[in-house]
């Protein structure tokens, strides 16, 4: 019999899932598996944690979730803990697995990675496959190979979505094969090293980890308040949960894939109506596939100071209480404060947020803008890789943006988004 492991990783759904699929037609029995490894619970270089607690209890909700969805198949999650290039080898030899199916990576960290555990598998002939599975589009579909995809965002756009097609979803399957799988055990925030975070009653929303809960805010989304049709005029508002989608974190985390929310969004334009802010969630959708293409064709560079620019950057002295009033908002720039201590307190920020509290920290503080890219990866429910990254990049004028600098007037932007003080006066003024 031909055994392998599926080990999950971002893609914690079985919804759309091409590596689940795939390992099911190649194997007899498929043995699931996510490890939480150690270097994502470690410090980064900038003293920040990789993974903070808003982050690991959403992964934490989304692995039991995935279990139960993985049990009703037959199957079930086994969870490990450690070093992967160690523990998956581990259950390749306690299964007598031939094969290790998982997600395609393109974060430098997460190649280098990737790699180690190939390398150890096949000192015991176990092979390792890959499937992209993150993306709307295939990098393969692209009408330019990854070396040469423009580093301008629109030329991209336009050739992609004028040549290209977006490929039908994968269903669920209707069956896992698998031996018997223990009884799920996920480690606590405490042993993660983490804190259990505290529920913000002026949170946008309260997120809650799964694919069952990614579907169930799709449907709202979509279908029961009909909220997607007004979305590119709500999108850059700062209070409550209805002026965006909020797919983000559940598409960071996979459980929810893109392509699913494009077919939903299809089957919604053909019952009801198509309009500017349909097309435009598929737009937001094509900048986080093509932050993801661009981490795959400048590698590392998007954690360079310079970014994927040639320039070297002038040396930036580390300011420390600068960063702290930053993370504590206490610069004295309400609009600024505000928004990072959403942040400190949910996990969370809106995209107009985000905007600004970067912009701030680049260009006004003139602080190295990879600290606070760090400080973003630890505190975000919703963290990404490629999208951070690719994104502070872009607003410290290393990364895609053409411009030479883009600097946010930030007097300005509080008085078009927050012209009524609402959403300072939520965070400043009530606890």
């Amino acid at each position: 019999m031909k055994r392998s492991i599926l080990w999950f990783k971002t893609d914690l759904r079985l919804n759309d899932n091409e590596t689940l699929i795939r390992a099911i037609e190649k194997s007899d029995v498929i043995v699931p598996v996510y490890c939480f490894d150690d270097y994502h619970f470690s410090e980064t270089e900038f003293g920040f944690k990789k993974t903070g607690s808003f982050r690991a209890k959403f992964l934490l909700e989304s692995l039991g979730n995935l279990d139960k969805n993985l049990r009703k198949n037959g199957s079930g999650l086994i969870i490990l803990k450690g070093k992967p290039e160690v523990e998956i080898p581990k259950v390749a030899r306690e299964f007598a697995c031939s094969k290790v199916y998982c997600k395609k990576e393109v974060g430098s960290e997460e190649k280098a990675k990737e790699k180690l555990v190939e390398e150890n598998l096949w000192k015991q002939k176990c092979e390792l496959e890959t499937f992209s599975t993150s993306t709307l589009y295939y990098a393969t579909d692209l009408p330019f190979s990854i070396k040469d995809i423009p580093d301008v965002f629109t030329t991209f756009r336009k050739k992609t979505e004028k040549e290209t097609n977006i490929r039908n979803i994968v269903e669920s399957p209707d069956s896992i094969p698998s031996p018997h799988i223990p009884e799920l055990v996920l480690p606590s925030l405490k042993d993660l090293g983490l804190s259990e975070p505290k529920y913000d009653k002026r949170s946008v929303l309260n997120f809650i980890g799964g694919e069952d809960e990614a579907i169930n805010r799709l449907n709202y989304y979509f279908k029961e308040s009909k909220l997607i049709l007004n979305y590119k005029q709500t999108r850059n508002e700062l209070v409550g949960g209805d002026y965006s989608s909020k797919f983000s974190a559940w598409l960071a985390n996979g459980c929810l894939s893109p392509r699913k929310i494009y077919h939903e969004l299809k089957l919604f334009e053909a019952q009801y109506q198509s309009n500017e802010s349909t097309y435009w969630m598929i737009f937001e959708l094509l900048w986080r596939d093509y932050f993801r293409f661009m981490m795959k064709k400048h590698q590392n560079k998007f954690f360079l100071r310079q970014g994927i620019k040639l320039q070297a950057n002038q040396e930036i002295e580390v300011d420390n209480k600068k960063l702290n009033q930053w993370i504590n908002g206490e610069t004295g720039v309400d609009f600024i404060d505000a928004n990072m201590l959403e942040l400190k307190h949910t996990g969370f920020m809106s995209n107009r947020g985000r905007q600004n509290v970067a912009s701030y920290f680049c260009h006004d503080l003139n602080l190295d803008w990879r600290i606070g890219a760090s400080y973003f990866e630890q505190q975000l429910i919703d963290y990404d890789v490629c999208s951070n990254w690719g994104n502070w990049a872009y607003i410290a004028g290393v990364g895609n943006d053409p411009r030479e600098k883009r600097v946010f007037s930030i007097d300005k932007q509080s008085k078009e988004y927050d012209s009524k003080n609402i959403y300072r006066n939520l965070w400043l003024t009530q606890n």
